[in-house]
């Protein structure tokens, strides 16, 4: 994928933190900014997740996701019955 160039505005104290993380990991400082901004990304898409999954479930269970998630605890009971 073809790296497109930025420019970003940062306090000196923070641009002076990168400079001393980036020389200590030996990588170049704008792999760090793009690592750091991958990091966040899939942090936010992870969290986003949540949320979804969380509110598709705010209501509970149907009575059918009910009788099916009875149903597969059933077949798993009956497929791991006497392995311990």
């Amino acid at each position: 994928m073809p790296a497109i160039k930025t420019a970003i505005s940062i306090d000196k104290q923070l641009f002076q933190k990168v400079n001393r993380l980036s020389k200590r990991m030996r990588i170049p400082r704008s792999r760090l900014f793009s690592r750091a901004v991958e990091e966040f990304v899939r942090r936010h898409d992870s969290e986003d997740l949540v949320r979804r999954i969380n509110k598709a479930y705010a209501n509970g269970e149907t009575a059918d996701e009910k009788a099916v998630r009875r149903g597969m605890l059933r077949n798993f009971s009956k497929l791991v019955e006497g392995t311990w």
